[in-house]
């Protein structure tokens, strides 16, 4: 018993040490990375069939800020989620214009926070598209460019899809 007490105390201080977990530390840039788009049909709330989309992304952000209430006042900046649109032109992806009916307008991720020490969020957004002008005879090939803003007004990455084809019904994962 005297070999073994020695032993006790040195041994419980290593347990407590090994079961103390470093949190673990991300920058507070928001980094986001494109997991897939799916085209597929579907009915808008009139009834009428259309087109759609849905892209799924993996987000991190170091501080949690992600995310924004509804807006108070019109003035208020309501959207940190923004999209460019791109089309294939003669073989090569051409950034479209605002008005395109194709581009989508700025989404608004809600609010998001975590209670605790560890701040971190980590997650997948899904963002589905509505096609309604859009015709399968069509057959264009798109591509978006998206990018977040946390509630310090840090920019993430831009997170690109790969090459979409409207016309047909599909997942499209990472090139």
């Amino acid at each position: 018993m005297k070999r073994i007490k020695p032993f006790i105390l040195p041994f419980l201080i290593f347990l407590m040490v090994m079961s103390c977990n470093k949190i673990e530390q991300l920058p507070d840039e928001p980094y986001i990375e494109f997991r897939s788009f799916r085209v597929f049909d579907t009915t808008d709330i009139l009834g009428n069939k259309c087109q759609a989309g849905k892209l799924r992304f993996y987000f991190e952000d170091g501080d949690g800020d992600i995310g924004l209430n509804p807006p108070e006042s019109p003035e208020e900046d309501s959207t940190n989620l923004f999209f460019d649109l791109f089309r294939k032109v003669n073989g090569v992806m051409v950034k479209a214009p605002r008005n395109d009916v194709l581009n989508p307008s700025d989404y608004r991720i809600p609010y998001m926070e975590r209670a605790g020490q560890n701040k971190i969020l980590k997650g997948t957004i899904d963002v589905t598209f509505l096609y309604l002008f859009y015709s399968k005879e069509d057959s264009d090939t798109i591509r978006y460019d998206f990018y977040i803003k946390d509630r310090k007004g840090n920019l993430s990455n831009t997170a690109s899809t790969s090459e979409i084809s409207l016309s047909d019904n599909g997942i499209y994962l990472p090139d």
